[in-house]
């Protein structure tokens, strides 16, 4: 892992003794954002990108529980040690432990009939979630239920009744959604200590989780209570008011492995002070970014962002380097620590830009993660899960997250082995990527999803191509040029849009910009309205497929009036946050505001950015317009705030949208970047000018290098609707 340079470390650390001293940034995060609706945020505790994410799980299993939690729910079947976070798809809840009293039936249960499992109702009336730690009652057996979290590690503490039928029953028998258990095991090596495994097959298709249990009292019994179920019961006795404490450590490597972690991170400490601890590397996270003049509404929504934004990537490595590779072998330290839980159709877009600029000093150890998978499956990540390749989503993102980082200069990587890896992805023959070759484009005939896919390999290539630049592979750049313009085989001047074509090069007959099915359709949660405008680096390209940059505006302005609609069969909840056809809830539309700064009309832009902010987020347990998606939509909400946003992969320059708050702080290499905002009122709301470092800025973007330098981007705002460059 690379460290910062010891100016900006100095730098950093006085501004966190500055600022973070006397401003508690935890307490401005409210973690049940997102918990409602369709947000599918994990509640519970963990550190930033820790391996465990300890919280509770509930009974229901439907699209809305992906992360085991939703705020319309309160039953409890027990608190697991791994959770997602605002993720489509469901899987994890990995070792759960529930505490009761009494005889109880042994099973998952249904909800409102306690003859059927250990489950109980919580009293979200008395829940208390902060970063690093959580509590809740549960109802059924009078039990006060407490956690915090380190990296590899869960602590829990149980205030009990008197009860001579105590006891916690580890389940390892239920996962989340699409979860099945393919290898259970667990055994008392002391009375105090338990040590297990649990493999599954789910979305993450060969997941291996490894544990070691420890509790803060000799157990009078460890039972096992159906050796096919896989339920083990562990005894106590318990005085009135009596707590119990429980140490639970994880490993992908072994229990060995598992041990060494227990020993590093839990040994000898206690629940408060580690709860303490947490809440310090939170309180350090959520610092390196300070806003000033916003309101508290404002304030709570950009510091939930970053805290859902650092709950993934995932460490996936033991303390002593040891990790689980994408082939499923274990390898010793390659001298980086290896994540998981990679949603890069989401966060290559805005979330891990942004981390080029906050976390570079991460970022090396997060790509070399992705070349070293490539280096075990043959091609870069597309949604990689606790060591396996999910598949999820279209296109090659790995390819622009790789690129992005690559092209900006990000130290501590091998630029010709992140070369090898490009090369060896965009020129693959997965996910349709052999008809590509073969036609120029992916026909509807021989690729689901054809228009999707292609468009997002078009933007693979076009990052890849800076990357080949960068390094001078000239013949590769010109390959690339040529071929990260596919997506003009889909664009049909008569109807104005990309529409789907054959092998045959026959238009689809039953062409509809409002289909959104998910059958039989070209494209990915979405339709023609949001792809047409998928070509966040080949604008003026569209620019001219439409005749003009007049035309384009038109075209543009038609997309935030047109019909909400969608028709067709099986429409995906994942389309939601409308404005016309923008689509806000989802990743495709997220750079479109932009095209109007891009395109000479920036006040546009401003307006749609104010709408956005205003309607989409807010404080409320459906406080996101979709899923989080492992922070991309929380990223899009921070940069947004900022005033600028990453429009073009792997470009190095993010296109300049509207400031929101009065003042920005930013850690960065160089020190700190400064965003000020001048003059706004309810009624100057526009930009008048801006300077860089106290010279005009006459573009309509600022580059990565200028940002990470450190600095002040000063905004001037007046009521002329103008561009300033």
């Amino acid at each position: 892992m690379r460290k910062l340079n010891l100016f900006a470390a100095l730098v950093a650390l006085a501004a966190l003794v500055g600022c973070s001293a006397t401003v508690d940034y935890t307490a401005k995060v409210n973690p049940k954002i997102g918990s409602g609706g369709h947000g599918h945020v994990f509640v519970g505790a963990n550190a930033p990108f820790g391996m465990t994410q300890v919280g509770p799980t509930s009974i229901t299993q439907e699209w809305d529980w992906c992360s085991g939690y939703h705020d319309s729910e309160t039953s409890v079947i027990g608190f697991s040690h791994t959770h997602l976070s605002g993720t489509g798809c469901g899987d994890l809840f990995d070792v759960t432990l529930m505490p009761v009293t009494g005889e109880v039936a042994y099973g998952r249960g249904r909800l409102g009939d306690y003859s059927t499992g250990f489950w109980s109702e919580a009293d979200r009336t008395r829940e208390v979630v902060e970063p690093g730690y959580y509590s809740v009652p549960l109802t059924r057996y009078d039990i006060v239920a407490e956690m915090t979290a380190t990296e590899r590690g869960g602590l829990h503490r149980y205030t009990f009744p008197a009860s001579d039928e105590a006891a916690v029953i580890l389940d390892l028998v239920h996962g989340g959604c699409w979860d099945r258990p393919e290898d259970l095991y667990a055994e008392a090596e002391s009375d105090t200590r338990i040590v297990g495994r649990r493999h599954t097959y789910g979305w993450a298709n060969a997941q291996k989780v490894f544990f070691v249990i420890e509790f803060s009292k000799p157990f009078d019994s460890f039972e096992p209570i159906d050796e096919d179920n896989f339920y083990y019961r562990i005894n106590f006795k318990m005085e009135e008011g009596e707590q119990l404490g429980i140490k639970v450590a994880l490993s992908t490597v072994s229990v060995e492995g598992a041990k060494l972690n227990f020993a590093a991170e839990l040994e000898g400490k206690e629940f408060d002070a580690v709860r303490a601890e947490t809440k310090a590397k939170w309180q350090k996270e959520l610092s390196k970014i300070r806003i000033y003049g916003a309101s508290k509404e404002q304030e709570e929504i950009f510091y939930t962002g970053m805290y859902h934004m650092y709950v993934a990537p995932s460490l996936f490595s033991d303390v002593d380097g040891k990790y689980r590779g994408a082939d499923n072998q274990v390898y010793d330290n390659p001298g980086f620590d290896s994540y998981t839980t990679f949603s890069l159709w989401d966060t290559y877009r805005a979330k891990l830009p942004l981390m080029t600029i906050t976390h570079p000093e991460m970022m090396d150890d997060i790509v070399n993660t992705m070349i070293d998978i490539y280096d075990k499956q043959s091609f870069l990540p597309i949604w990689h899960l606790w060591g396996c390749e999910t598949g999820c989503m279209v296109g090659s993102p790995g390819i622009i997250a790789v690129a992005d980082a690559v092209a900006k200069g990000i130290e501590g990587i091998d630029s010709e082995r992140a070369w090898e890896a490009l090369y060896g992805s965009y020129m693959h023959d997965i996910r349709g990527g052999r008809h590509r070759k073969a036609y120029g484009y992916m026909p509807n005939d021989l690729q689901a999803e054809s228009i999707a896919h292609d468009m997002e390999f078009a933007i693979a290539d076009a990052a890849a191509l800076e990357v080949a630049k960068r390094l001078g592979k000239d013949e590769e750049a010109a390959y690339l040029e040529t071929r990260s313009h596919s997506w003009l085989n889909y664009f049909d001047p008569e109807v104005g849009f990309v529409r789907g074509k054959s092998s045959t090069g026959q238009w689809r007959e039953d062409f509809n910009p409002y289909n959104a099915s998910r059958i039989a359709n070209e494209y990915c949660e979405g339709n023609a309205w949001q792809y047409t405008w998928l070509v966040p680096h080949d604008l003026d390209l569209l620019v001219e497929c439409f005749g003009g940059v007049e035309q384009t505006l038109e075209k543009l302005d038609g997309l935030f009036t047109a019909d909400t609609k969608m028709e067709g069969e099986d429409v995906t909840p994942d389309i939601s946050g409308l404005i016309g056809q923008y689509v806000h809830g989802n990743e495709p539309s997220h750079h479109i505001v932009y095209f109007y700064t891009m395109l000479g009309q920036p006040w546009k832009a401003a307006d749609l950015i104010y709408e956005i902010c205003a309607t989409m987020y807010s404080t409320n347990v459906d406080g996101l317009s979709g899923n989080e998606d492992v922070g991309q939509m929380s990223a899009w909400y921070i940069m947004t705030t900022l005033g600028f946003y990453p429009v073009e992969p792997a470009a190095g320059k993010y296109v300049i949208g509207v400031p929101m708050v009065d003042r920005a702080e930013m850690d960065v290499e160089g020190g700190i970047f400064t965003v000020e905002r001048k003059g706004y009122t309810a009624e100057a709301r526009y930009i008048e000018s801006v300077e860089l470092n106290g010279k005009p800025l006459e573009r309509n973007y600022i580059t990565h290098e200028e940002v990470v330098a450190g600095g002040k981007l000063t905004f001037h705002m007046g009521a002329e609707k103008k561009a300033w460059y």
